[in-house]
């Protein structure tokens, strides 16, 4: 009886740690891909990981906000600061995981000094990655900015523009395919490497990712943060063989923020 007793305790065990589930939202490359390639490392600890996709930076917050997900994977601190200050929402940051090198490309020009005058520049439009788009823009003497630390730069703040650049300012996914209609656009690498550019050699000018503020952060509410499950996900993204996948598969396009 004893015996049958601790099998059935030890059945109950494995049923309630393997019946661990979090739904993750992420954008196809490379969150989606590096999720993905976790799930065995989960699947081990007993959490299963279901990766829900999604082409656009509101949708994965606002499900998490209203606990349609458990957490999602795809953006960096800043644009989640000005989300949360913006929508009222109360996400958090759980871990570092990557850095996506943010770049300038163009069909048009070969480098930025051939932009011509009166040339049109797409760029994000969220807050965040406007900024980060003028300021690459900056450091490339192409325009100079009011503050060239601010995160948060405008087209406002734009004090000097010898080519008399129009910007032009539309929903990020879409910029890839802006390409062929403007001069240049500048694109966050995710949406590069799905229209299957090459950040590293398609880029006229990008960042580096040395002390970037841009890291990828797994998100997810304060209500979970520190679950077990959460712990165990946060703990998967950083490991050594997460490192070499990265690498390995990007090859500098992607780069790790542990």
């Amino acid at each position: 009886m004893k015996r049958i007793v601790a099998m059935l305790l030890a059945s109950l065990a494995f049923s309630a740690q393997a019946a661990d589930k979090l739904t993750v939202g992420a954008t196809p490359v490379p969150q989606a891909e590096i999720l993905e390639f976790v799930k065995p490392m989960l699947a081990k600890q007993g959490v299963t990981l279901d990766v829900k996709v999604f082409n656009d930076y509101v949708q994965p917050n606002v499900q998490v906000e209203e606990k349609g997900l458990d957490a999602n994977y795809f953006e960096h601190k800043p644009y989640l600061d000005e989300f949360n200050k913006g929508k009222g929402t109360h996400l958090v940051a759980v871990k570092a995981v990557h850095i996506e090198p943010f770049g300038i490309y163009s069909r048009k020009i070969k480098a930025l000094k051939d932009l011509p005058q009166g040339a049109t520049i797409a760029i994000p439009n969220d807050a965040t990655n406007a900024g980060r788009a003028l300021l690459l823009l900056d450091k490339a003497g192409v325009i100079k900015l009011k503050d060239n630390q601010n995160l948060l730069a405008s087209v406002k703040d734009v004090v000097s523009n010898p080519k008399k650049i129009e910007f032009k300012e539309l929903e990020a996914a879409m910029l890839p395919r802006m390409l062929e209609q403007v001069d240049a656009a500048a694109i966050n690498s995710n949406y590069a490497m799905e229209a299957q550019l090459v950040p590293t050699r398609d880029a006229l000018v990008i960042e580096s990712g040395s002390g970037s503020p841009y890291a990828n952060y797994l998100v997810s509410r304060p209500d979970n943060q520190n679950s077990p499950a959460m712990k165990k996900l946060a703990a998967a993204l950083t490991t050594p063989e997460v490192k070499k996948f990265i690498a390995d598969k990007y090859k500098g396009a992607v780069v790790p923020a542990f």
